[in-house]
């Protein structure tokens, strides 16, 4: 901690600011162990998958199935303890980050009094004239010290300046590392909720196997026919599509996975993003534009009339020109209602696409890259192959490709209101915890698929 005095010919003042070192909650020793310890671990899971990778090969075989499962619960455990010491190690670092911004804050906090103080000392000087100075000063030994003590005054106020914004950019770097350190304890955690859950699932299943003897070749061939037809049944089942006809789940995944190997942007969660818009409001493509300078519209099915269905020029004019190039008459080409008849600036506008439910003016700056990664001479926001590679451009700009849990649910609460999950917004926070249910549901089966 260091001290500053400034004394005048009016008074003292003392102010402090400091810098406070980093406090470590682990020891060196157990940041060392922990270190060893979680390589171990690695280690550990590298081998496991060898074993998984090896009886991949040996598939639709009772043993091969066995071995193979047995390879998974003990790469999934290995994952559970490595995850264990990660959480360790990121609530050290979480406390530790706490603790810097509580003591940067309140050297922030003591550093602003000190500005503060010397700014009214600054103002009481500028405030008095020279006339002042000379009828206050006894000789002009003491007006020359006065004016040295000005002086210092007005570079220590510029000196504290700087130092309170140096404090203050370290606070918010040091807020901004404890949010990132956040939101991977929570991924950590989250993956282990999965993992166990993953775990019980195969030890169900690996006790089934076991149950089967070399002598029951019969009942183990009903096994492998109640997992072709279940793999059957879910590459056959309907994926709906807003705007457009539903296609089978293994031609929204074959799509998808295309989309995921453009973007980085996993399957299973593009998929459970469209599926989410499928499932919203009837709103959806429901009504028409019967202006573009006004952009007002009726509903395609009622008739009623509806306020700047879409906003003009913004996007009627793209509107124009996206269905024009398709052959499509804009008139007749059904897009998203908004949410009352009447336009108010918080009502919004309506307008949306196709099953990746883009404005036009937005679908505008995907166009070329949907091009680009499909192929294509022109852009179709209400074709599904094209629709499910715009969701995960979308999805890939606002953070997906992270892939952790908190990089998804984010991700999918910005398409569906341009904002993080907020537990202070509902109906966003809801969205994003719903697309999480569906990713999930649609990863399971898309690695059942992978193995039979």
């Amino acid at each position: 901690m260091r001290a500053f005095f400034v004394c005048l010919f009016f008074g003292c003042l003392v102010f402090f600011l400091a810098v406070p070192p980093a406090h470590a909650m682990l020891s060196e020793a157990d940041k060392v162990r922990l270190q060893a310890e979680y390589e171990k671990i690695q280690a550990e899971i590298v081998e496991w998958q060898k074993v998984l990778d090896e009886t991949r090969e040996k598939k639709r075989t009772l043993q091969g199935d066995v071995t193979g499962l047995n390879a998974l619960i003990k790469k999934a455990e290995a994952e559970l303890r490595q995850r264990s010491v990660t959480i360790t190690r990121l609530s050290d670092e979480i406390a530790e980050k706490t603790e810097k911004i509580s003591e940067y804050e309140d050297t922030l906090a003591r550093g602003r009094v000190s500005l503060a103080e010397l700014l009214r000392l600054q103002r009481e000087i500028d405030d008095r004239t020279f006339a002042e100075f000379l009828l206050g000063s006894d000789s002009f030994t003491d007006l020359y010290g006065d004016i040295e003590r000005i002086a210092v005054v007005r570079r220590d106020l510029e000196k504290k300046f700087v130092e309170v914004r140096t404090v203050k950019e370290l606070t918010e770097s040091e807020k901004a590392a404890l949010a990132e350190k956040r939101n991977l304890e929570i991924d950590a955690r989250y993956d282990v909720e999965q993992t166990r859950s993953q775990i019980a699932t195969n030890q169900e299943e690996k006790k089934k196997l076991l149950s089967i003897t070399q002598n029951q070749e019969r009942a183990y061939a009903s096994v492998l026919a109640e997992r072709q037809r279940k793999a059957e049944e879910i590459r056959s089942a309907l994926f709906p599509l807003r705007d457009a006809e539903g296609i089978s789940f293994g031609t929204a995944l074959r799509h998808a996975v295309t989309a995921e190997q453009k973007t980085g942007v996993r399957a299973a969660l593009v998929l459970a993003i469209l599926s989410q818009e499928s499932d919203l409001g009837k709103n959806v493509g429901s009504c028409l534009v019967t202006d573009l300078a006004s952009g007002d519209g009726v509903g395609k099915n009622t008739g009623r009339r509806f306020e700047q269905v879409m906003k003009s020029p913004r996007d009627t004019q793209p509107f124009e020109r996206i269905t024009a190039a398709l052959g499509m008459a804009w008139a007749t080409t059904p897009v998203s209602c908004p949410l009352g008849a009447r336009y108010t600036a918080s009502r919004g506008f309506g307008g949306a696409m196709g099953p990746s439910q883009f404005i036009p003016s937005t679908w505008v700056l995907y166009e070329e890259r949907i091009k680009v990664a499909l192929g294509l001479s022109a852009a179709n926001p209400w074709d599904a192959e094209q629709a499910i590679m715009a969701t995960a451009l979308y999805l890939a700009d606002v953070g997906a490709a992270g892939g952790t849990y908190t990089a998804e649910r984010n991700a999918a609460c910005r398409y569906y209101s341009g904002r993080a999950c907020d537990s202070r917004r509902p109906i966003n926070y809801t969205y994003g915890d719903s697309v999480i249910k569906k990713r999930e549901a649609f990863q399971n089966n898309i690695e059942f698929l992978r193995d039979n």
